[in-house]
């Protein structure tokens, strides 16, 4: 379902839901970055996605981290919270969701590196690469985020 990404923009429309996800920066041994290029919106993005009921947000970073790229992992840790109300994606069918976001920080355990119905590409990049790859300011500030080392954050 392609969507559109509004972030502090005075022409984004009103929200309509409030869904709780979560995404995950998956490391590898070598500190390469997991990131995925969305069929949606054509940027590159770390694997996440809504939480379904019955889940933890840990399962939900997991869950969607395997179905998205292929790699199963372990969460080991937190990037921070993102529920900024002024970003919100606006998707065809008429849903406005207000972002409501946990960053987990994963490690692959297993799995086989492979697109899905949600991405055209699936890679693993230096911290650096990530530097000139497209993707909205969200994504973007997660990555910084974890990058800077301090620790979990709220926005």
């Amino acid at each position: 379902m392609p969507r559109r990404d509004y972030e502090d923009d005075p022409s984004a429309p009103p929200a309509n839901s409030l869904v709780p996800a979560a995404s995950a920066v998956v490391v590898d041994d070598g500190g390469r970055v997991l990131l995925q290029r969305r069929t949606d919106n054509g940027m590159w993005a770390l694997p996440g996605g809504r939480m379904e009921l019955g889940e933890s947000i840990g399962d939900c970073a997991v869950r969607e981290t395997y179905e998205e790229t292929g790699i199963v992992v372990e969460v080991t840790g937190i990037v921070g919270t993102y529920t900024n109300p002024g970003h919100v994606f606006a998707y065809d069918d008429g849903e406005v969701r207000q972002e409501f976001s946990v960053c987990l920080l994963a490690r692959p355990t297993g799995g086989t590196l492979r697109a899905s119905g949600e991405s055209f590409e699936v890679r693993w990049f230096s911290p650096e690469e990530t530097d000139r790859l497209p993707m909205v300011p969200s994504i973007r500030k997660r990555l910084e985020d974890w990058r800077a080392g301090g620790g979990p954050v709220v926005r």
